[in-house]
């Protein structure tokens, strides 16, 4: 049997999938067809329902529910692990720093800032809308095009995931705020960025089935570490071993093999507070498949 797989091509991605696909840990019988797409694109094909399994944005997930269910196994969760919000403007980074701080109000030139943002549905965005509401002059980009905006000016701020906050340092933008630590400051809890979800309409035999394969797949890595180095660096955008491997160690953890109980309680608490701001719909459905 062949299913549909999406996910990044980012080192945490397929440093998870890589002993799926290639069979270093035995499947069943079931064969993947894997879709390597930036998430936000992922994020698209999980509203029209394209993937039979697919990485996701938790913020994202909240607009596909309906049709997909979240496997426990897969997750990047963490601390220290959010999108960090960037600038050229080291003066620009100290104000808004201090109005976060403050909680004070943003003035009118300040509202139109131009942020660069890798997607409207990404976890990151959702954020952003939590610590800068009033800011909401966004373009959408890929995300690894946010960096060299900002350099040529054409945006005022960049919200960065993924292993360009292994980078941005060296190419002179400063950090605004690291809206992980602001998520953790405010919720003392570990931030739930994306998951893996299973459309609702398989068998659960099967998704059962899935849940199991994609944790072996987690726990081979784990175990060889080194395994998927090739596979990895083929897909990366960043090709030093070392910051691939920083990737990977940022995101991918205890949650990817297991949510957990805290790992559950983060991402409802995350559902809950984002419909309590009215940033997502409301939906009945369970978040979580149950195994």
């Amino acid at each position: 049997m062949k299913l549909t797989l999406g996910f990044s091509p980012c080192p945490n991605d397929t440093f998870i999938f890589d002993a799926l696909i290639h069979h270093k840990i035995d499947t069943g019988g079931l064969e993947f067809d894997v879709q390597y797409q930036d998430v936000e694109t992922l994020n698209q094909k999980a509203f029209l329902g394209e993937l039979d399994i697919t990485k996701l944005s938790y913020h994202a997930f909240a607009y596909a529910v309906n049709d997909y269910e979240l496997l426990d196994a897969g997750s990047a969760l963490g601390s220290g692990v959010g999108p960090l919000l960037i600038t050229k403007d080291p003066a620009l980074a100290a104000r808004l720093k201090n109005v976060l701080e403050n909680k004070e109000e943003l003035n009118t030139a300040e509202n139109g800032l131009k942020i660069g943002i890798p997607g409207k549905y990404t976890t990151a965005n959702f954020l952003l809308g939590m610590a800068f509401p009033s800011l909401q002059n966004k373009e959408e980009l890929v995300f690894s095009d946010i960096e060299q905006s900002l350099l040529d000016g054409t945006i005022d701020l960049g919200l960065i995931i993924h292993e360009n906050r292994f980078t941005y340092q060296a190419k002179g933008l400063y950090k605004v705020v690291d809206l992980g630590d602001f998520w953790e400051q405010t919720t003392n809890s570990p931030i739930p960025l994306g998951g893996i979800v299973v459309k609702r309409g398989l068998d659960k035999e099967l998704k059962v089935k899935i849940n199991r394969l994609v944790r072996e797949s987690v726990q081979f890595a784990f175990e060889n570490p080194k395994s998927g180095l090739d596979y990895i660096r083929s897909h990366a955008q960043e090709m030093e071993e070392e910051v691939m491997y920083k990737h990977i160690d940022l995101y991918v953890n205890k949650y990817s093999e297991h949510l957990g109980k805290e790992g559950r309680m983060a991402i409802q608490q995350m559902f809950d507070k984002a419909q309590d701001l009215k940033l997502i719909p409301t939906s009945r459905k369970s978040l979580f498949l149950m195994t």
